[in-house]
């Protein structure tokens, strides 16, 4: 199993992003690394890390996170972005991780990799932290209009993924809407909701935002516009609720004191809000897995990344994905 690193994107890069290959190697025996960008800046960082399963695939441009998208991915031909795709697209590689510009890597896995056969739109799904573990957002923002169709095709691959890769048997999977009653909505959810009733999907309805947190459904389908407001909502929320509760635990002595008693479960319940415990978000629909971590991962996001695109590989999501668009048609 062969994966392909854009060592150049994000934040912290390359430092955190060398780490977290590393970091995966380790944990990962059969999985060899194919890490992406400047040679010389990657050489230094890996040190005397044993790279016995890592081939350093040099590339002297970087893609900026403010650049416009598709001229980037067309002009800056041997971006650590571009080449990188270029690997899975030329079956060098199993799947591609990049950190780097979001809008960038759309645009790329589109013109470089290509569509799965049968599906029109692929879609960016992250995983939002709920209470009952994680439910994926499907679409998050690649797709600001939609089709009822493409949402059904959300709806198949959000499944398919959450299958494989989450290991839940039969996911539910809900369509967000501004009511749970059938007639809710407007013409798209209206239309949509009966693709989905007639899809073989377990398809439990529609489903009000509120409902997300508590975890009452494992696929949540919708488009782009309304899921990328959700999902910048949600982020917003989960910083502006630590920094609320990091207030007032420093009030004074007493809060203080009161924070080092209940710092434990303050760690567990914030690691369970932390991104990068689920690495990045996948974009489904694309022939090839493609991953697009957080723009501020650490090491351990990318590790958890890399992770993830070798259960994505292990569990044939794509083949997966492949049949339920033939079962299921458009």
């Amino acid at each position: 199993m062969r994966i392909a690193v854009d060592a150049m994107g994000g934040d912290n890069a390359p430092l955190e992003v060398v780490k977290g290959c590393m970091g995966a190697l380790q944990r990962e025996k059969k999985l060899e690394l194919i890490v992406v960008g400047k040679k010389e800046s990657i050489r230094d960082i890996l040190g005397g890390y044993d790279t016995s399963r890592i081939t350093i695939q040099n590339a002297t441009e970087v893609i900026g996170g403010d650049e416009p998208p598709v001229e980037a991915i067309k002009k800056k031909k041997d971006s650590s972005m571009v080449v990188g795709m270029q690997k899975v697209k030329g079956g060098q590689a199993d799947a591609f991780i990049s950190a780097g510009n979001t809008g960038a890597l759309l645009a790329g896995a589109l013109l470089k990799i290509g569509r799965i056969k049968g599906i029109d739109r692929p879609a960016l799904a992250p995983i939002l932290p709920t209470e009952k573990g994680g439910a994926m957002l499907i679409d998050a923002g690649a797709n600001a209009e939609c089709k009822p169709s493409n949402l059904l095709q959300f709806g198949m691959m959000g499944s398919a993924y959450m299958k494989g890769v989450m290991g839940i048997e039969n996911p539910r999977v809900a369509l967000i809407n501004i009511g749970t009653e059938e007639g809710k909505g407007n013409v798209l959810t209206k239309e949509t909701y009966r693709l989905l009733e007639e899809s073989g999907l377990k398809f439990i309805g529609n489903i009000e935002a509120r409902g997300i947190p508590e975890g009452a459904a494992d696929v949540l389908v919708c488009d782009g516009f309304v899921g990328n407001v959700i999902l910048k909502l949600t982020e917003g929320l989960a910083m502006s609720l630590f920094a609320q509760l990091k207030k007032e635990f420093t009030q004074n002595t007493a809060s203080k004191l009161a924070a080092s008693v209940l710092r434990p479960g303050l760690r567990r319940f914030r690691g369970r809000l932390d991104y990068n415990q689920y690495g990045g978000a996948p974009l489904l629909g694309i022939a090839g897995g493609c991953i697009k971590a957080h723009g501020s991962s650490d090491a351990l996001a990318i590790e958890n990344a890399i992770m993830q695109a070798v259960r994505f590989i292990d569990n044939k999501v794509e083949q997966s994905i492949t049949e339920h668009i033939k079962v299921g048609g458009k």
